[in-house]
């Protein structure tokens, strides 16, 4: 039967500065590739090495060998390029009802022609972490309705008159490679899916996504039913990560779960586990919960890697119970809200509150839920 970890880790970690130098190095061809992906190898050496030791039931290769955490879909496929003028506005954290600081961050890439996928990243990484894990190990892959965002009026309008042909071009290559993981052993992919998490957003909701040719409603219908369709790859079980964006501290969303609950939470019935960001007032009341289906496991993203000051395991304890309200207590877990370093350059958190946090989650989950994992 597949495992529920009570202890979780979303996927990236912070990269190491001696990693940042020689992908630099290696792209300016100063350092050869063999050269550099042995640097890479001891990049992965170290996260899995981190993770084991705070306790974590389960592990990532901390995905040291992309450059984003949507590199799946971006850095080994052809028709997508860079494109410096496309930019969104992004937000640090922030106290409710308070003013937030702002800056507008380059999307990096944009849709220029069909998708097709020139070779597999997961698969390297795969194979390398399993062969070093003492742990069971999972591999993080975007959700192909991430392409929304990639997608635009100006620059991807010739190759796809409509986004939902590029949506479902992405959950292909997103199928294959789960297919390809599954049979290289791989028993447990978690989709990123923060494009969901951004739809809670009212603004966000017009803005990115209604005001420039997609219409939101039909990503919660037939977009969820595309995003379903990649977790349907037998002996791997599939979550399903939401946040609201994460990118070097800042963030793009606010607002609850209500706004995606039934349609996400329902439609996505492949998915036998939700991973869900509530580190702060952004991601809402527990409520929500109350649509999750009852054979799922829900683990809560409670601890934050956006901000450097350490959670109290008593706060925790007590969040946990809160959910509890509204969803089984047997069936939640706990981890961080997302990763420390879902783009290169990593959140503003230092390595050692990095290793503090995650040992944090390893305890109190290892507390609250003594028996450890369980069959789901």
């Amino acid at each position: 039967m597949p495992k529920f970890y009570r202890a979780e880790v979303i996927g990236s970690l912070l990269r190491p500065a001696y990693l940042k130098q020689a992908r630099q190095q290696w792209e300016n061809g100063h350092l050869s590739t063999l050269e550099f992906k042995r640097i890479e190898d001891r990049a992965v050496d170290e996260a899995l090495a981190l993770q084991e030791q705070s306790g974590l039931d389960v592990v990532t290769d901390g995905e040291m060998r992309r450059t984003h955490f949507i590199a799946p879909l971006t850095d080994v496929l052809s028709g997508v390029k860079p494109i410096p003028a496309f930019t969104r506005i992004w937000k640090r954290p922030h106290q409710p009802n308070q003013p937030a600081e702002q800056t507008q961050i380059p999307v990096q890439y944009g849709v220029v022609d069909k998708i097709r996928r020139l070779r597999s990243l997961t698969n390297e990484e795969f194979s390398y972490a399993r062969s070093r894990a003492a742990k069971p190990l999972k591999i993080t892959l975007p959700s192909p309705l991430m392409m929304a965002l990639r997608w635009s009026l100006e620059y991807s309008r010739e190759a796809y008159s409509d986004p939902f042909q590029l949506f479902a071009d992405a959950a292909e290559i997103v199928r294959q490679e789960a297919q390809e993981l599954a049979a290289l052993g791989c028993e447990y992919i978690q989709i990123d899916a923060p494009e969901l998490g951004m739809l809670c957003d009212p603004n966000r909701r017009r803005q990115d996504f209604a005001d420039v040719g997609i219409d939101p409603d039909r990503l919660l219908s037939e977009g969820i039913d595309l995003l379903n369709s990649v977790a349907t790859v037998p002996g791997i079980i599939f979550g399903l990560h939401l946040c609201r964006g994460n990118n070097r501290g800042y963030y793009v969303g606010e607002g609850g779960y209500e706004a995606v609950a039934r349609q996400v939470f329902k439609r996505a019935s492949n998915f036998r586990l939700m991973l869900l960001e509530y580190d702060d007032w952004r991601s809402g009341s527990f409520e929500p919960l109350l649509e999750v289906p009852h054979d799922k496991g829900v683990v809560l993203g409670l601890v934050s890697t956006k901000r450097q000051e350490i959670e109290s395991a008593e706060s925790l304890i007590n969040r946990i119970g809160e959910a509890a309200q509204y969803y089984p207590h047997e069936q939640l877990a706990l981890s961080t809200q997302c990763g420390f370093g879902t783009v290169w350059e990593g959140n503003p958190i230092s390595e050692s509150a990095e290793a503090a946090k995650l040992r944090l989650v390893a305890e109190v989950a290892h507390q609250v839920w003594p028996q450890g994992p369980r069959s789901i």
